[in-house]
Formats: structure tokens, C-alpha cells, sequence
């Protein structure tokens, strides 16, 4: 692959990164399409093994997210229906306020969802804070695993 292919797939990359803490573009998947685009074009035993590590870091990542802040809100009491009504509202709000709508939402769906369930402003004020947290843990495992898979693939780049 030329250098300037090179340039783009690291941009796409960087774009993919900078979606997994903005969550606006899918990032994972980018940085996932990125690679593969990377490893076909160059192609070869290096190439492939880079895309073969950076998938299984991708996707172990993409576990973890998953299940380890999900255990954590479920210890802290957060019911699922108060994480499904925030990442809702999230959604509405994403569109309703440019920027800052989809924290506004999920803070906001959350909230009113544990103030419904357990009837007192400071249990569900707690309940938020847990499911912000959560939320904020599943963002920093996903880029942990983008970040070492971009590092794989920047090892693989320069030695391919």
C-alpha cells in the first residue's frame, strides 16, 4: 500500500477512535474497516496477522464493554428499564439538542426512570450516578482495545 493510503487509513482510524469517545460515528467498526482495507491491499503474512490481532482486540473489547459495567450497575441497583428509557431519551435528545442532547437524554431517561421505580430524588440521583459511571467504564474499555489495535496496526505498518 502507498504511503498516502497509508495516511487515509491511519485518518480513518483516528476518526474511528474519536467516535468511540464521541459517540456520533461508529468507531469500532471503522477502525475495524480500516485495518481490513489495510491488510487486503497490503496483503501478506504480517498484514493478515495484524488484522487477525487487532479483530480479536477489537472483539474482546467489545465483550467486556459489555458485561463488566453491566455487572457493576446491576450490583449498584440500576435496573435495566432505567438504562433502556436513558439510551432512548439519549436518542431523542441527540436530535432535539445538537452536541450535548444524547448525555442530556440517556442523564435525563435515567433519572426519571429510577425516580419512577424507587419514589426518592436522592436514590435515584445515586442510581444515575452508578449508570453514568458504568457508561463512562464501557467507553474507556472500548477505546482501551481501539488503542491497542491501532498500535498493533501502527507496528504492522511500519514493518510490513
Amino acid at each position: 500500500m502507498s504511503v498516502w493510503g497509508e495516511v487515509v487509513v491511519g485518518l480513518v482510524i483516528l476518526v474511528g477512535l474519536i467516535g468511540i469517545v464521541v459517540p456520533i460515528l461508529p468507531g469500532v467498526i471503522l477502525i475495524f474497516g480500516a485495518i481490513a482495507v489495510w491488510a487486503f491491499m497490503t496483503g501478506g503474512a504480517t498484514a493478515w496477522t495484524v488484522f487477525a490481532i487487532s479483530t480479536l482486540l477489537l472483539a474482546l473489547s467489545g465483550v467486556v464493554k459489555y458485561t463488566w459495567p453491566g455487572r457493576k450497575m446491576k450490583e449498584a441497583g440500576v435496573s435495566n428499564r432505567a438504562i433502556l428509557l436513558g439510551a432512548i431519551l439519549g436518542i431523542v435528545g441527540f436530535f432535539v439538542i445538537p452536541v450535548v442532547g444524547l448525555f442530556v437524554g440517556f442523564v435525563l431517561g435515567v433519572y426519571l426512570s429510577e425516580l419512577h421505580r424507587l419514589r426518592g430524588n436522592q436514590q435515584a440521583w445515586r442510581a444515575t450516578i452508578h449508570a453514568l459511571k458504568g457508561v463512562g467504564l464501557s467507553i474507556l474499555i472500548e477505546l482501551f482495545g481501539a488503542l491497542l489495535a491501532t498500535g498493533v496496526w501502527i507496528v504492522g505498518a511500519t514493518v510490513a
